[in-house]
């Protein structure tokens, strides 16, 4: 099974926000991620349950 991996700038423009925004969800442990090496990669899976989270509150 292959999953497609987002980079934190694919998110921003999906989200339309800055890609800084994303890699501070990042950090702040509210978004998903793997980090191979210096750079994050967002599952789609893991950016449709931030998504799922944001519409509840």
């Amino acid at each position: 099974m292959t999953q497609r991996l987002l980079t934190p700038e694919q998110v921003a423009d999906s989200l339309q926000v800055h890609h800084l925004t994303v890699l501070k969800f990042i950090k702040n442990k509210k978004l998903k991620s793997i980090k191979l090496g210096r750079i994050y990669r967002i599952r789609e899976e893991d950016l449709a349950d931030f998504l799922e989270k944001l519409e509840t509150i």
